[in-house]
């Protein structure tokens, strides 16, 4: 990975650009059958800047844009509480009814024992998938206030034409002022299907890969959006082969030799509240792994992943190098996945006690 900008130097310690949509949470109940729903903010993206910030103590802002509407100002509120800095969000007038500009719903329900995890996105036409390349200041973020880190992904660039394009745009000024860039490939078939599935998406994925120097994703992913095969993988994703996953990576790395960093969740699905999880990582100096958990009972998979992605950055942005990286992503999107939204709820110190393999009894 290159040189990481003196912190001291840059206003941030990471930048993310994404869409932030409001999550609706029918708790143990089911989206079609519930009468309440709580409300969190959530988003691939942002997801990890969240997580940077009220787990790892480090500057953060969002890119992001929304409908100058209530909807729009209870995502706001639901922000502030995480501590992300929105001085870059983009608001844009609202119609009244939403017919041009709107703000994203995610309806996402936990799933318990063989039934599984269901989500049911509502967020066609809206702001931040309206988003254009000029519409943001990249100069005054990478040259003028200065980021160590960018990220971005696959979710937010599957949004719309142009959503591509606002990426490619961030990651050349980010590159140009030696901002380290990450991206997570994030599949969702719902988001691609209606606009070119697979083919597209790798398409999308395969052109911003050049300019991307820490790649994420869990192992589907490296198939879905960037077309490279990983032997040993069943259609269930059941099982997976470490040996034939660092082939993969090895060949992604060879195609990319831009990208320094390859990083994976290892999730084994045995019912929607009882996982197998784990994570591998290469870097330049060869594969690191993080020791599988083995029987990791879930209670909200959502953010599983965006958690293990802030631990592995902050790892890398705190200096201690990639072992202690993939550790610390792992650890992370564990414990992420024990309270309910899309967001992180733990402590730095709870994330490691975890690394230091502790257990669950009660702290008094």
């Amino acid at each position: 990975m290159g040189e990481l900008k003196i912190r001291e130097n840059c206003r941030w310690d990471a930048v993310a650009l994404g869409e932030v949509m409001l999550r609706l949470d029918p708790g143990d109940g089911r989206i079609h059958t519930t009468r309440t729903f709580q409300a969190w903010e959530g988003g691939g993206e942002y997801n990890v800047a969240r997580g940077l910030k009220r787990c790892f103590g480090l500057n953060t802002a969002v890119v992001t844009a929304f409908a100058d509407n209530p909807v729009g100002r209870l995502v706001q509120d639901l922000i502030y509480q995480g501590g992300v800095d929105q001085s870059h969000v983009k608001w844009v007038k609202y119609d009244g009814v939403g017919r041009t500009v709107r703000n994203g719903l995610n309806f996402t329900e936990r799933g318990f024992g063989v039934r599984a995890a269901l989500g049911c996105s509502d967020r066609g036409h809206t702001a931040a998938a309206q988003l254009r390349a000029g519409d943001i200041d990249w100069e005054r973020i990478f040259g003028q206030e200065g980021a160590r880190w960018f990220h971005c992904g696959g979710i937010f660039c599957a949004l719309s034409e142009t959503t591509p394009e606002v990426a490619l745009e961030a990651m050349t000024v980010a590159r140009r002022h030696g901002t380290i860039i990450s991206y997570d490939l994030n599949y969702r078939d719902s988001l691609w299907k209606s606009i070119g599935g697979q083919k597209r998406a790798q398409e999308v994925n395969r052109r911003l890969a050049s300019m991307v120097d820490v790649m994420l994703g869990n192992e589907e992913d490296f198939t879905a959006a960037l077309g490279f095969e990983v032997e040993g993988l069943d259609e269930h994703h059941s099982k997976l082969d470490v040996g034939n996953f660092r082939r993969m990576i090895e060949r992604v790395v060879a195609e990319y030799p831009n990208i320094k960093v390859v990083a994976t969740t290892l999730r084994h699905a045995k019912t929607a509240t009882c996982n197998d999880w784990g994570a591998v990582l290469y870097d330049q100096g060869g594969f690191h792994q993080a020791p599988v958990r083995e029987d990791l009972e879930i209670f909200d998979r959502v953010g599983g992943g965006d958690s293990f992605a802030s631990g592995l950055i902050y790892g890398y942005l705190s200096g201690q190098g990639p072992q202690r990286a993939v550790e610390y992503g792992a650890a992370h999107g564990a414990l992420a996945m024990t309270t309910p939204g899309d967001t992180s709820m733990v402590s730095l110190s709870e994330v490691e006690r975890v690394m230091k393999g502790a257990g669950a009894r009660v702290e008094r």
